[in-house]
């Protein structure tokens, strides 16, 4: 049966649309967090060291990034409900693809489809959602596509490790498939209006996918095992050039794909400096952490996603205090406090043994994912600090593409802190691994140690 989107006056909230968009949300969420816990069991499957997982996982949320960009200007072209109804059918198609690769490397390219059909559906679905609506009905808006981002970090590690332990990973991407499907006869429920088309910045973009994907290949190459160090160079090589072919090109073009104009404010780069490095290395740690588990504590799939949601719930927990503590102690404060808790947290991961007991695990878990969240929540809002309404728009999307980035290249950061323990003759590779994620978040630390006590003040004061 197909959903009809309501008819209504112009600006009226679409109920239909916000469930059938908050619903693919989910599902791209949800197949992105399952995947970590079931990493080890896919790699046994393939016949290769878990930390190659990060190469499919990476990927998958870098072609996000690189494709987040295309996405308005696809609407504006095609109109919503194509737009939409095309990234599903991608993301599904892809998801199949996913379940029924052969090899790692074939698992890779499915991922990099899905990603290019999930960084189309996302974003696109909230912008079918948001755009034009009365302001009164935007909170009510948000609330329903807050939802799966609250949720699929919760079940996803629980869904990834108990079928990997009772099923088979590759279920993990098959559920996709009747969700697809089901999206895809509710697509009416989607307006089909096009906005105003405009040129899209095919150089821009181009250039800095190559570069996106050129730096992840470097990372996912010196990551494995095994892998000619050369080829790594080479990517890293590529990624430079075309990185700096991408800056020339977003600088002096007359519309941009990404304007830079925000990187000259001190907070935005703040946030997105000492900002990434702290995604990264707490990425990391959120993709070493169930491999500790697997193969260094012998726990199975299931009792390791089970024990990992512990750090989502956590981050969803301790939300609600953050506006508080920025109010009360300011940014600064605040955010070295979250960088110091979490460098402390992940040292404290370090000395974990397959013998300690389980609540303190949970405990830690806890912690570390507390930090995590208020760390996030400052970086992602003293970016716009002292953004101007004018520059509100552009500045958005290039933090929108940075944050992606970043979170993207966590799992790969945490293979590679594997590797270069390994390397060193570090007899607890894992334990070495956390400590070297721990000593790079002491950068974050001190940028934000510098920072002025009063930065932020004037959204603190707002807030109030």
């Amino acid at each position: 049966m197909r959903i009809s989107a309501r008819s209504s006056e112009p600006g009226a909230f679409s109920r239909p649309t916000a469930l059938l968009v908050a619903g693919a949300m989910f599902m791209e969420l949800l197949d992105g967090t399952a995947l970590t816990t079931a990493a080890p069991r896919a790699a046994a499957a393939f016949g290769v060291p878990s930390a190659a997982m990060a190469v499919p996982i990476s990927a998958y949320l870098v072609t996000v990034a690189a494709f987040i960009p295309v996405g308005g200007w696809a609407v504006d072209r095609f109109g919503g409900r194509r737009t939409f109804a095309a990234a599903v059918t991608l993301f599904t198609v892809a998801s199949a693809l996913c379940a029924l690769a052969p090899d790692l490397p074939l698992l890779d390219l499915a991922r990099i489809a899905q990603g290019i059909g999930g960084a189309l559906m996302v974003p696109v679905g909230r912008l079918v959602v948001l755009r034009g609506i009365r302001r009164d009905e935007v909170i009510r808006a948000v609330a329903f596509l807050t939802w799966p981002a609250l949720a699929a970090p919760l079940l996803g590690p629980v869904v990834g490790g108990f079928l990997a332990t009772y099923a088979s990973w590759r279920w993990i991407f098959l559920l996709n498939v009747p969700l697809g499907i089901t999206a895809l006869c509710c697509v009416r429920a989607i307006p089909a209006e096009r906005g105003e088309p405009r040129r899209l910045d095919v150089p821009g973009w181009w250039w800095s996918a190559a570069c996106l994907a050129s730096l992840t290949a470097a990372a996912s190459f010196e990551a494995i095992a095994g892998s000619n160090p050369w080829l790594a160079a080479g990517c890293l090589l590529a990624a430079v050039l075309t990185g700096t072919l991408a800056i020339r090109r977003l600088r002096s073009a007359e519309a941009p794909l990404l304007r830079l104009n925000a990187l000259r404010i001190r907070t935005f780069r703040f946030a997105h400096a000492g900002g990434s490095v702290y995604r990264v290395a707490i990425n990391a740690v959120a993709f070493l952490v169930p491999l500790l588990f697997v193969d260094a504590f012998g726990w199975t799939a299931a009792h390791a996603g089970a024990a990992f949601i512990a750090l989502y719930a956590g981050n969803l927990g301790i939300k609600p205090a953050t506006t508080p503590l920025l109010k009360r102690f300011g940014f600064r404060t605040v955010v070295l406090g979250a960088v110091v808790g979490a460098v402390i947290t992940t040292a404290l991961i370090a000395t974990l043994t397959a013998q300690t007991p389980i609540v303190l695990i949970v405990a830690l878990l806890v912690a570390s994912g507390s930090f995590r969240s208020i760390g996030f929540t400052v970086y992602n809002t003293v970016a716009y600090a002292d953004v101007s309404a004018t520059e509100l728009t552009d500045a958005n999307t290039l933090s929108s593409a940075l944050q992606q980035v970043a979170m993207g290249l966590g799992a790969a950061a945490g293979a590679l802190a594997l590797r270069l323990t390994g390397a060193l003759g570090v007899h607890d590779v894992y334990q070495g691994a956390f400590i070297v994620v721990a000593v790079a978040l002491l950068i974050p630390a001190i940028e934000a140690a510098l920072l002025p006590r009063d930065v932020g003040s004037a959204l603190t004061a707002e807030a109030s």
